[in-house]
Parts: structure tokens; sequence; C-alpha cells
């Protein structure tokens, strides 16, 4: 008992030590904090938690492991990546910095996460450039929005390694843990910066910082719940101080713009129930609810068990969710019907047999779409990529003779009018973008070179090309007083990339028709 006793006095000050009259703040003074030796712990997150060659060398590992893992849509893969990552310790420093008002330890481990996550993001980047896989993956897309799960995760992660730190045992494997918070979506954000996909690019980056917040202001409470304060640090400044306050609000900012997102879908997807609860009466049952949030209208799908009586016309109920939600919706919803008088047993088997006819469905739904689209690439079923839950489906097109961008392009559309309500990506191989041709003395697009230009965007993007280049494209950021009729044509094209968020680039002119260029084939042709 006299260890603990002293353990206290070194951890607090006299001051407070008045409030040991206090009950809970005595227990916890007592039980909790003086069974925690706080300094070997400090310098071991002050040791650990600064950037080395071993951490940056490591976090670069995992970023590859983790990428590959995701671009061949492999989980067991992508967990691997999680055993070498040292993510772990800087986190943890910001944490204790927070805890501690220590601005040197904060300090210490955002330069080590800047560098490590710079370098895993450019790494990751880089494998994307060289690899042939590029299509994004079921892996890939899950982790471009940010849910309460994954901010479970990342919480539970966070309290798991403080504890581990803090009690010195099993931080590797919880290490683990943080990093499967962390890594995939860092190996995402490389994915999305190398393909120049800003969607997948803006929602990785979304979930990761959310994660990091989450797990470095988790660590900040833990710590302080075991008697780490600024007490153990070097003596602040008021300044020093205020800065600190600001990080951490500005460190919230994310989280509560994250927190407040999610309890808006949360929110949306209870008056969705409640709503089809009260049209179809208090004996029916909502047995599923799949709401599509990033689409536009909202897209809605459900099944719904319910009295025969109670019968409702989907447009009518369409209507009416669309005006409780004062925003238009899609909605598809299965309707399955019983009589009145029908017993529990058979309730519930109507209930098992919709299901597996629901999921029966979904499933030979996407195998229909995989032959689609496999028959339209000329590849095998197996090389078809899709994503169930986003209704998502991509493949890359075999070179079939004699047919041009044009072609794909047509396919695509086919193969997108037969999959209704399915995204279908239909890469094309690689090949000269279609000619865009003028005629005599006209600068302007007619229907038919605005198609061409249409074709050549529409490939770039499928290639995840940033830029094309423009033949008579003035060089200079200024235009010419006087541009000539080859410089007003190449502009004209140039305004229509833009448009599509296309980088247009200047190349030697062309006569009456052009070819744009991606940007990988220079500025030659």
């Amino acid at each position: 008992m006299t260890d603990q006793t002293d353990a206290a006095s070194r951890t607090y000050p006299a001051s407070a030590m008045r409030l040991d009259h206090l009950p809970l703040y005595g227990w916890w003074r007592r039980t909790i904090v003086a069974s925690v030796d706080h300094q070997p712990v400090m310098d071991r997150i002050i040791e650990e938690s600064g950037s080395s060659a071993r951490y940056v060398f490591m976090t670069m590992m995992s970023a590859g492991i983790a990428v590959l893992g995701l671009l061949l849509s492999s989980p067991a893969v992508v967990i691997g990546a999680m055993l070498i990552s040292p993510l772990m310790n800087p986190i943890l420093g910001l944490g204790f910095g927070l805890a501690l008002f220590d601005f040197a330890e904060m300090r210490r481990s955002l330069t080590a996460l800047a560098i490590g996550g710079g370098a895993a993001l450019l790494f990751a980047a880089l494998i994307v450039l060289l690899s042939p896989l590029k299509a994004p993956t079921p892996e890939i897309l899950s982790r471009t929005h940010p849910n309460l799960f994954d901010l479970l995760v990342a919480l539970f992660a966070a309290l798991a390694g403080t504890f581990a730190i803090i009690r010195g045992r099993g931080e590797t494997i919880v290490g683990v843990a943080i990093a499967t918070a962390l890594m995939p979506p860092l190996a995402v954000v490389g994915y999305g910066l190398a393909t120049w996909n800003m969607p997948i690019l803006g929602g990785s980056l979304a979930l990761f910082f959310t994660n990091l917040v989450t797990i470095a202001l988790a660590a900040m409470v833990m710590a302080r719940f075991y008697g780490f304060g600024h007490y153990l640090s070097s003596q602040q400044g008021w300044l020093q101080t205020m800065l600190l306050i600001l990080v951490f609000v500005a460190m919230s900012v994310p989280l509560g713009l994250s927190l407040s997102r999610i309890a808006t879908e949360a929110v949306t997807a209870n008056q969705v129930r409640a709503f089809l609860s009260d049209r179809f009466g208090a004996r029916a049952r909502v047995t599923q609810l799949d709401i599509d949030y990033a689409s536009a209208p909202l897209a809605v799908r459900s099944v719904v068990i319910a009295p025969r009586s109670r019968a409702v016309s989907s447009a009518q109920l369409q209507r009416d969710l669309s005006n409780r939600l004062n925003r238009p919706v899609s909605l598809q919803i299965d309707q399955v019907l019983l009589d009145p008088n029908a017993g529990a047993a058979e309730t519930q088997q109507a209930e098992l047999q919709q299901a597996s006819n629901a999921a029966s469905r979904a499933v030979a739904e996407a195998a229909s779409i995989a032959q689609l689209v496999a028959l339209a690439a000329g590849v095998p079923e197996e090389s078809v990529t899709v994503d169930r839950d986003h209704r998502r489906v991509s493949a890359s097109a075999t070179p079939l003779p004699g047919a041009t961008l044009d072609t794909y392009f047509a396919l695509e559309k086919r193969a997108t009018e037969a999959a209704r309500g399915w995204v279908v990506t239909l890469v094309p191989p690689l090949a000269p973008l279609p000619t865009i041709r003028f005629a005599d003395n006209v600068d302007a697009l007619d229907p038919v070179a605005a198609h061409a230009v249409d074709i050549s965007i529409w490939a770039a993007r499928h290639w995840n090309a940033k830029a094309l280049a423009v033949p008579g494209l003035p060089e200079s950021a200024t235009l010419p007083d006087r541009p000539t009729l080859n410089e007003r044509r190449a502009l004209a094209i140039a305004r229509l990339l833009r448009e599509q968020n296309l980088r247009a680039i200047a190349a030697p002119a062309a006569g009456q028709s052009f070819r744009l260029l991606n940007a990988a084939e220079g500025a030659s042709g």
C-alpha cells in the first residue's frame, strides 16, 4: 500500500490531493492511477512515436501489400498487410501528447504520421500505376464511405491499443487492429490518386482521417483516465496550451462532420422504416431495407410482409415517401401479401421463403449481369468484377477485329440499358482516339465532331487518363489577341475537356482534322 501511495504522490501535485475527500475521486486515484507507472510508459511512447528509416520502410511495405490485396479483391492479403504496419505508435503518441498538453510529442507524432502516410500513399499510387489491374474492386469500393461501423472499429482498436501499451501486454496484436482501421483506407487513397478518381480518393481520405481522429481522441481519453496529465510534460506556456486546444478542436471537426452525416443517414433509415410500417399497418414487417445514400434520387430497396388487405401501389408509395423525405426517391419494393388468418408458423415460413427468394434473385441477377457484360466485353465471366452491394459491374474488353472506340462505347451503352439499375463500366483496349473533323473555315463543333470529343473523354476516363493533348492549343496561359483558326478549334475542344474535369495539353498544330492524344502518348502524334 505504501508503494501505491508513493506513486500517487509522485503522480499528482499537492493541489490535487485536496480532492481526496471525494470518495469517487479518491477511489479512482488509488485504484486506477496508482496502479500505473506513468514515466516508463511515456518514455516508451516518446521513443517509438517518432519517424525512423525502419518505420517508413515498414509503412511502405504494409501499404504495398494492402493495395495489392485491394486490387486482387483478396481480404486475406489485406489482412496480411496489417501484421507489419507500425502506424499504432505515432497515433498513440499523438493521443498521449494531447492528454499531456505536450507540444513536442504532438509535433513528433504528427511529423511521423505525415512522413509515413505520405510515403505509403505514394508507394501505393506507384504500384497502381504500374499494375495492369486498375478497375475498382468491391474491396476498394467498400472503403470509400465512412459509416458507424468504421467508427466503432477505430474506437475499439484505439481503446484496446491504449490499454495494451499502458499495461504493457499484447500491443502487437492490437496494433494490427489499429492498422486495420487505417492502412486499407490509406492504400485506397493511393489508388484514387493514381487513377485520379476523385469520388474514391475523397471518400477514402475522409474515412482515413475520420478513423485517425477517432483513434487519437480515444487514446487521449484513455490516457487521461489512467492519470496521464499535463504534470508529466515540460512546463507549457499559455500560448502553447491555447495552440494545443485549437489543434484538438480542429481534429474534432472532421469527426463531427462524419458523425453528423452518419446521424443523418440513420435518421433517414428510421424515417423510411417508420413510413413503411405506417403504410402497411401494425401487423406488417419490414424484413429488408437497403438505402443508397449517394445516389440521386435516393435509391431505396425493401421487402415488406403485410396482410393482403394492406397492399399499396408501389408508385403511390414512391410519391408519398418522396414527400415525407422532401427529396426525390427511387423505390424498389417487394410486397409479400399474406392471409390475415395465417398462423405464426405460416408467417415465419413465408418470411424464410421470401428471404430465400430475395437472395436467390440477387444472386441470379448478378450472375445475369456478369454474363451480359462478359458477352459485351468478349471475356470469360470470371474476368468480370461484380459489386452487388453498390450494383456496379466492370470488365476490360478484348480487342475485336475492326472495332473502334465508338464500338466499345456503343457496347457499354447497350449493356447499361439492358442491366437496368446497374452501373456498367466497359474498359476499352488502348487504341487511337477518334478524329475530330471541322468543316472548311469553321471553328464550331458540329454534332459529329462533338460526338468524337465525347468518345475521347469517355475513353480517357476509362483508361484513368488525367489529360488529353489538343493539337493547335496555345501553350501560353495568355490567349493571343487574334487566335488563328486552328487555335480557335483547339480552344473549343479544350473547353469541352475542362467541363469534364480533364486537363488539355498543347500539341503540334493540325490541319482541318484533329485527333486528341492520351497524355501517355505525348504530344508528337
